[in-house]
């Protein structure tokens, strides 16, 4: 007779940051399966990224305890795993680990790369059962039938708003469904739903968005930001020179993508370094004012799932090349949901570039808990005067907001002005490299 082990209940591991729960975006497994130590089971999305989770044990999948869209605490059940039976090939015999489990918890953090890629990921749905070679693309068993969705985050939308993706047509390239495909088959769906309420003299119901996950890690940052007894102080600057300075590198070495954004990433650096009080945090508890040897610096990015704030580590280390390539590759992981959540912790310094929106300016929120936050808006042709004479010129304005409790605004203002000047004449930070 067969004996089969007692079973293995997989909980949902702490997976660091702070991080109390987690919402499940996909199974890749189901019941009856047979699954090796470290093969990734579940995507769960946190607060501040979509992971990966792997499984410390070896056998045969008995109950998955929780349904897609579920949002689970740390330490809440997530797969029961029985034992290898007696009779069946050892776990070695299959190629893997002992069945004891290796100890990692998450794909990134100590998990090899290969068992990433094993499993499946498993759907609403028999039709979203896939077999992947990636943790992101999936195809149903007729390609023609099932339309592809890079993001889980797109699908996890249309599922909770009803939309029927082999009805959505797709804008991305190579046919991706993208969320603002989902979010037009949404408008469309309920324009409908509004006739008919119009037609029958009631009104169409509100919607009621839950306020979990990135957006409200959002909500709870600005929500303590707002306490920060802060001030914003902004200017105009002309951008001319740095426009021209940025096509020069370019054209020197076409193989260095060094955009605006890096430009003035190196120009905060260099800021902070003579003006340290805005490289701060306050402890409350101790009633210090911190100043930080280090320049961590966050950049907001625009993302499907909202505005991220990814991380570039030891910045003042870095090279203006060097700075552009991390907020190039930073930017593509963001926008793919594959940050792990170190990537979006520890800054000290937030710039945040909003004139991609079209906007002239804006009063940043400091991205507590840090002390200050440079915004950019757009460049844009503007008349401004010249050596006492009208020209046209590439313009933009600069806001900065402070922390009141670090500096007065005469550091602020210095800060802020020497920031401009490098906007104006790049060649003013020759002088602080």
């Amino acid at each position: 007779m067969t004996t089969v082990r007692e079973a293995r209940v997989f909980q949902l591991p702490d997976l660091g940051e702070g991080l109390t729960e987690a919402e499940i975006v996909a199974w890749r497994v189901a019941p009856g399966e047979r699954v090796g130590v470290d093969q990734v089971v579940i995507e769960v999305e946190t607060a501040k990224a979509v992971v990966e989770v792997p499984v410390p044990y070896a056998g045969t999948v008995l109950e998955l305890h929780a349904d897609i869209g579920a949002v689970l605490p740390v330490g809440a059940p997530l797969i029961s795993v029985s034992g290898a039976a007696a009779t069946e090939p050892t776990a070695e015999q299959h190629g893997e680990d002992a069945p004891g489990g290796s100890g990692n918890v998450l794909v990134g953090y100590g998990t090899s790369p290969a068992s990433a890629r094993r499993g499946r990921r498993v759907g609403a749905s028999a039709a979203s059962t896939v077999t992947t070679s990636s943790r992101d693309e999936e195809r149903g068993t007729d390609p023609a039938a099932v339309p592809l969705v890079i993001s889980p985050l797109v699908r996890v939308l249309a599922r909770r708003h009803g939309v029927d993706l082999s009805t959505v047509v797709p804008s991305g390239a190579h046919g991706v469904i993208l969320r603002r495909d989902v979010e037009q088959a949404m408008a469309a769906n309920a324009r409908p739903a509004e006739r008919r309420a119009t037609e029958a003299g009631g009104a169409a119901a509100d919607e009621r968005v839950p306020l979990r996950g990135l957006r409200r890690t959002v909500a709870d940052k600005l929500a303590r930001s707002s306490a920060i007894p802060h001030a914003t102080t902004w200017i105009d600057v002309d951008a001319t020179v740095l426009v021209e300075a940025r096509e020069a590198l370019r054209a020197a070495d076409p193989t260095r993508r060094i955009g605006l954004l890096a430009l003035l990433a190196r120009f905060c650096v260099a800021g902070l370094r003579k003006y340290p009080e805005l490289n701060s945090t306050v402890d409350v508890e101790r009633g210090e004012i911190v100043r930080l040897s280090a320049i961590h610096l966050g950049f907001a990015a625009q993302t499907e799932r909202g505005l991220m704030v990814p991380v570039v580590r030891e910045a003042h280390r870095k090279t203006t090349a060097e700075l552009a390539g991390e907020l190039a590759t930073l930017t593509g992981l963001a926008r793919s949901g594959g940050l792990p959540p170190t990537a979006l912790t520890g800054s000290t310094f937030t710039l945040n570039n909003y004139g991609v929106f079209g906007v002239d300016g804006s009063t940043p929120l400091i991205n507590h808990p840090e002390a200050a936050i440079l915004g950019v808006g757009r460049i844009v042709d503007k008349p401004w005067v010249v050596d006492g004479a009208l020209a046209v010129r590439k313009v933009t304005q600069l806001s900065l907001t402070f922390d009141h409790r670090v500096c007065d605004g005469g550091v602020a203002g210095g800060f802020l002005r020497y920031v401009a000047d490098c906007v104006e004449r790049p060649a003013v930070l020759l002088a602080d490299v």
